[in-house]
């Protein structure tokens, strides 16, 4: 299962000047909630953001990461 601080280093090194803060919301390892701030959104709307951000993570996402909430916005 991935931990909270993985997820954040893969989204800092996937996304050009990108900080993230990655939450467990249920303590299961499998629900997250990620922040990240990042220059490479600009111009993007906030469907193309999120997009970028579970392209970091494939199919993963409703495997081993069930569920993950995000916020994104450009420095």
């Amino acid at each position: 299962m991935p931990t909270p601080e993985e997820l954040q280093r893969r989204i800092e090194e996937s996304i050009p000047g990108a900080e993230a803060v990655v939450i467990d919301t249920t303590g299961t390892e499998d629900h997250f909630r990620a922040e990240v701030r990042s220059p490479a959104f600009a111009g993007l709307t906030r469907i193309q953001q999120h997009k970028l951000v579970y392209e970091v993570f494939g199919d993963e996402i409703g495997g081993a990461i069930h569920a993950l909430s995000l916020k994104t916005e450009t420095p």
